[in-house]
């Protein structure tokens, strides 16, 4: 079974709960869940980290990070070795990151994408491949 990392900072806490909730009936996603747990303040890098750690020890498959704007988090997950997070404010960016970038954690801002787009967001990340050929090269020069 695939497994999911989610993580968020308070501001990205409720969409974070919402979206692990809506994740596409049919698939079947092992969830691993690195908080916060709640919508006390927070430090958005320590969970951009946590996530960018899972991913690149191979513990998930993909990702989804939530912050206020989505920048902070994504910044901080991508210092980690073959992390490609991708800030997407809509359902067509992320179906591109996953397509053309090999994308492996999707970053959402809570503040700036509504409950329903975020959940197209996610439905795309998760329905699209990589889809390697004239794309691998990019990819590779990415680190």
């Amino acid at each position: 079974m695939p497994k999911i990392v989610f993580a968020s900072d308070h501001a990205g806490y409720a969409l974070k709960e919402q979206l692990k909730a809506w994740l596409p009936e049919g698939q079947d996603w092992e969830i691993i869940d690195l908080g916060t747990d709640g919508d006390a303040s927070v430090d958005y890098p320590d969970f951009g980290h946590d996530a960018g750690r899972a991913i690149a020890a191979g513990q998930a498959d993909l990702g989804v990070i939530v912050c206020g704007s989505g920048i902070g988090i994504s910044i901080a997950a991508n210092r980690h070795p073959g992390v490609r997070a991708a800030l997407c404010l809509t359902p067509e960016m992320a179906m591109l990151a996953r397509q053309h970038n090999n994308a492996n954690i999707l970053a959402l801002g809570a503040r700036l994408t509504e409950p329903e787009v975020a959940k197209e967001c996610l439905h795309r990340f998760l329905a699209t491949a990589f889809e390697g050929g004239r794309h691998e090269g990019r990819v590779k020069k990415l680190g």
